[in-house]
């Protein structure tokens, strides 16, 4: 049978059960099959139906008569809980899945701006403007108040401005570390409501509807 042929006398298996009995590391795979040694188990169908507690006799019969292999898939429960599956096709499906969870994971980037106490109106709001951009973004900001000279005696108008910062992009980021002395800096950093990942699959689909229109403006 496809499913049994295809696991059974492993002998690969038998010495990775031998290094185990001598300490050596553990297998992670779930037991299947003939492996599986204890006198009944719960049995769960291959659509989730509950079939209830058989014998490991008639639970090998059934994945042998559905050409499936018997996956135990909780080793712990009193009887343990048994799956009828296709092993191999469960295995390949859930490498694919990890495959393209890493593929799709997005990491957070820490972007840095960098002020001064008495910044002017204008460079105050240029300064906001890529702190709003990086946030939509994604990305973490890292706010550094520069101090030179008598400004380091007055921390307290850097504190002000960082917190007049947080509450003007507060709809898009929250403070993620508060802010604190570091030499002649003080730092605050921002952390974005949106996740990366989000970020950039917004971003995707405002491109391809932008993509769409401009066929339908050309012929009007």
């Amino acid at each position: 049978m496809r499913g049994f042929s295809r696991f059974r006398g492993s002998s690969r298996h038998d010495e990775h059960v031998g290094i185990a009995n001598l300490g050596g590391p553990i297998s992670t795979e779930p037991r299947i099959n003939e492996r599986i040694r204890v006198p009944e188990v719960r049995l769960v169908g291959p659509n989730g139906e509950q079939v209830g507690i058989v014998s490991i006799h008639d639970a090998l019969k059934l994945a042998q008569e559905a050409d499936l292999d018997l996956v135990e898939v909780a080793a712990t429960a009193r009887p343990p809980v048994c799956k009828l599956m296709d092993y191999g096709k469960f295995k390949y499906e859930s490498a694919m899945k990890a495959r393209e969870a890493r593929k799709n994971q997005a990491h957070t980037i820490i972007k840095e701006i960098k002020l001064r106490p008495k910044i002017d109106p204008h460079d105050y709001e240029t300064k906001k403007g890529h702190v709003v951009r990086f946030l939509k973004a994604g990305d973490k900001v890292k706010v550094t108040i520069m101090f030179r000279g008598r400004e380091q005696s007055r921390p307290e108008l850097g504190f002000r401005l960082l917190q007049r910062l947080a509450q003007d992009v507060q709809e898009l980021g929250f403070v993620e570390s508060q802010p604190k002395q570091d030499g002649r800096n003080m730092i605050m950093v921002i952390g974005p409501h949106k996740k990366k990942a989000e970020a950039k699959a917004e971003k995707a689909a405002a491109k391809a509807q932008h993509g769409s229109e401009e066929p339908s403006k050309q012929e009007a």
